[in-house]
């Protein structure tokens, strides 16, 4: 019956009705370092199906050619070399593979994260007098903190930046280590307490786009989310005038220290002002001003450490230069170690 036959074809479309509601970022989005890792995506994806669709249709036509009830296909239980078909099926998935391999090579130092933007996209390379606008972001328990230097000021679960202007991510984690990821923007980068990571990109068209952590990070992970903005310059400007008008006041330490306590789906916050050695004490793991420094630790080991002797042990001496014969700079180093005894 025509009526059964196309009530049988509709669970068929059900697939597609429902992916038709999908929205693909990764494969449309608005920044160019995106745009490159999606064609990346793209590229590797075909020079695979390059090979694996012929050997999909071929394991078809032999399971059909060589059926049991087809009495006319040639059988050679005798058969077991053909140099011109060791030469189709080794040459061809290595000239995929060594393709793969010069992709991901070039791919993998062009967009490194580290590497600052040397174009905003495929037609415009980076103005000369063009200034990163600077972001340094602190993943919490369980939300994102951004601070803007050059503004002055702080938010949570928000954050925007100009269209066209590169951006460079100062990455660090508050306890433990989560993941930063934008996908309209660039692709994800950790984030580890004690320890910072970059990221250069650039939005390239106006939008409110998804953030969040890419990484496990405990129970309030799931609601770990915030907006980012892509903002004419105007709009950007604007955006930065209401921050600043916010009514959370300044970021101080103190503050700090409260808003770090571990808690779910927090609300947007503008903090107008934030202390101008807080991400830099917050990479130190040096907050509470009772702590040292990891840098400050870092330097004295630098300078043959302090450790069991303390300071009284410590003595300085000038290492000679064999070539000149001139003093080198002072360096310390421990003169004794101390016994339980004593």
């Amino acid at each position: 019956m025509p009526t059964l036959k196309s009530l049988r074809r509709w669970p068929l479309l059900l697939p597609l009705a429902l992916l038709a509601g999908c929205n693909t970022v990764l494969m449309n989005p608005s920044g160019d370092i995106a745009n490159q890792q999606g064609r990346l995506i793209v590229v590797s994806t075909v020079l695979m199906l390059i090979i694996i669709i012929p050997v999909i249709a071929l394991t078809l036509f032999f399971a059909w050619r060589y059926r049991q009830s087809n009495k006319e296909a040639d059988y050679s239980p005798d058969w077991d070399h053909s140099t011109q078909l060791e030469l189709a099926i080794w040459a061809a998935p290595l000239l995929i593979i060594i393709a793969l391999g010069a992709i991901t090579w070039i791919s993998t130092h062009t967009l490194d994260p580290y590497r600052p933007l040397s174009r905003l996209d495929a037609e415009r390379p980076v103005p000369a007098e063009a200034k990163p606008l600077v972001v340094e972001v602190v993943a919490l328990d369980w939300k994102w903190l951004f601070i803007y230097p050059e503004q002055g000021f702080a938010t949570v679960n928000e954050m925007a930046a100009p269209l066209d202007r590169p951006i460079t991510f100062k990455i660090t984690a508050s306890s433990v280590m989560n993941s930063f990821f934008i996908p309209a923007l660039a692709g994800q980068i950790y984030a580890m307490p004690g320890m910072e990571t970059k990221l250069h990109a650039v939005i390239n068209k106006p939008g409110e786009f998804e953030g969040f952590s890419a990484n496990y990070s405990g129970a309030g992970f799931s609601g770990m989310r915030f907006k980012f903005h892509g903002l004419s310059n105007t709009d950007f400007d604007q955006w930065v005038q209401k921050v600043k008008s916010g009514k959370d006041g300044e970021l101080t330490r103190e503050q700090y220290k409260k808003l770090e306590a571990p808690s779910e789906r927090e609300p947007v916050r503008h903090y107008a002002a934030v202390a101008p050695d807080l991400y830099d004490a917050i990479l130190n793991l040096c907050v509470d001003r009772n702590k040292m420094c990891m840098k400050e630790m870092m330097a004295i080991d630098a300078d043959g450490g302090l450790g069991k002797p303390g300071a009284f042990n410590i003595a300085t001496r000038k290492a000679w230069q064999a070539d000149t014969l001139t003093n080198s700079p002072t360096r310390k180093y421990v003169t004794a170690m101390c016994t339980t005894e004593e």
